[in-house]
């Protein structure tokens, strides 16, 4: 039986691979130059390749048959792409990939001039993905249609001599010189700005919050409630200001959670949950983790097993009614927290507990029970994704772990999300 087109190709490529890769070992210095000019224009023939596929499995619909509504999570999905990867790709292909019109009628590339000199092997992904997004800023976007193509030629020109942040600078320019007259005047005052941004540390315990109010008496509530909780405790106080500020917002928050009336989260009223492995307990609470905050020190941790109103949650531990049986579908509050204090978040992606629902993995209609063996923490979207693809989710050794389709995967190999909490 004869080989497919497609197999074919793909034995002939591995083995012009190798052969370079054997001509490598014993090649001049000269040589070794050109072996990197050669994998330089082979990997941009390759994303060419890469970027037509993507743009034919988008335009047919492929990955939403599959049970995906974004292709960039699907790509990640397949390919193993971080998503600003996988969007990257997707950019392209919509930006030099010709396209079809709803009736059919076949249409140029967005980007006519970027296309050809990537057609040609004379740029890289980065500069069409700088290019598009050069081209989609506001400046860029009042220019007149000759204007914009006569910017985009000269963009794709200066993309085979420039870095992509060569081009980005240049192209920034370019386009602020060519829109003289500059935005619309506008008289009106600017909008009020009331933000706040949470981030939190990565590999570290905390994070940040950084915000702005604009708004006079949204700032006053706020500052009048911190200097209510931040002034010195006495005379010999050695907390600065700001130490005490932050003192005074985290016990303001604490005790909100504890007496106010704060909106249902994730399916359950916010505690401060704390989650103790069992052996850490054993050895007087060494080390525990928040939901948000990462790790506690020791001294926090002792300070927090005071407060009555904190919820410890102690991983293996029976404290909790881990098995309701079927006598209701809901997933009560204490099998909810024993399921977090598992899973850490989605079982997928790792978004934390407060994005997540928790999923019968047996469904519940089917005969699955409503317990800790039957349920998995996942988001909207994994959630979707397992009930609208042929992803799979299951528990093996007391820990989730998702099954991919055949297609993303031939060998269907479990997927496990990395719990940095039992590393150790």
């Amino acid at each position: 039986m004869s080989d497919s087109p497609l197999t074919t190709a793909h034995r002939l490529l591995v083995e012009a691979i190798d052969a370079l890769s054997g001509a490598a070992e014993s090649a001049t210095d000269d040589d070794l130059l050109s072996v990197l000019t050669l994998c330089e224009g082979t990997s941009r023939r390759l994303d060419r390749v890469v970027i037509a596929t993507v743009a034919t499995l988008d335009r047919r619909g492929t990955f939403a048959e599959r049970g995906y509504k974004s292709t960039p999570a699907a790509l990640g999905d397949l390919l193993g792409w971080e998503r600003f990867e996988a969007r990257q790709r997707v950019v392209a292909a919509e930006q030099v990939c010709p396209r079809v019109s709803l009736d059919g009628t076949a249409l140029p590339a967005k980007l006519p001039a970027t296309a050809a000199v990537f057609a040609a092997g004379h740029t890289g992904l980065r500069h069409v993905a700088v290019i598009a997004r050069v081209l989609a800023s506001p400046a860029a976007e009042r220019l007149s249609p000759q204007l914009s193509a006569g910017a985009e030629a000269q963009l794709a020109d200066k993309a085979a001599v420039y870095t992509p942040s060569e081009l980005q600078t240049w192209g920034t320019a370019l386009v602020e010189a060519l829109d003289e007259d500059g935005p619309e005047p506008d008289d009106r005052p600017p909008a009020p700005v009331n933000e706040l941004h949470l981030v939190r540390h990565r590999g570290k315990p905390g994070g940040t919050l950084k915000g702005q109010f604009d708004d006079a008496a949204m700032f006053d509530a706020i500052a009048t409630v911190i200097d209510a909780h931040a002034r010195p405790a006495s005379g010999d106080e050695h907390r600065s200001l700001a130490q005490r500020q932050a003192d005074a917002l985290a016990d303001v928050c604490g005790y909100v959670l504890d007496h106010g009336d704060v909106p249902a989260c994730g399916g359950r009223r916010p505690h401060l949950n704390v989650l103790i492995r069992l052996e850490d307990l054993e050895n007087r609470a060494r080390a525990a983790c928040l939901d948000f905050g990462g790790t506690l020190s020791p001294e926090s941790l002792r300070m927090l097993a005071c407060d009555a109103a904190v919820v410890p949650v102690v991983l293996n531990g029976k404290g909790q009614p881990l098995d309701v049986g079927r006598v209701t579908r809901t997933i009560p509050d204490g099998l909810r927290r024993a399921i977090a204090a598992r899973d850490r978040g989605c079982a997928g992606c790792g978004r934390p507990p407060s994005w997540c629902e928790v999923h019968h993995i047996t469904a519940w209609q089917d005969g699955g029970d409503t317990a800790l063996h039957n349920c998995v923490m996942l988001c909207r979207a994994c959630h979707r994704l397992q009930h609208h693809s042929e992803w799979e989710v299951r528990i093996r050794d007391g820990l989730p772990e998702l099954i991919p389709p055949a297609w993303i995967d031939p060998q269907r190999r479990p997927r496990r999300k990395p719990l940095l909490h039992l590393a150790a």
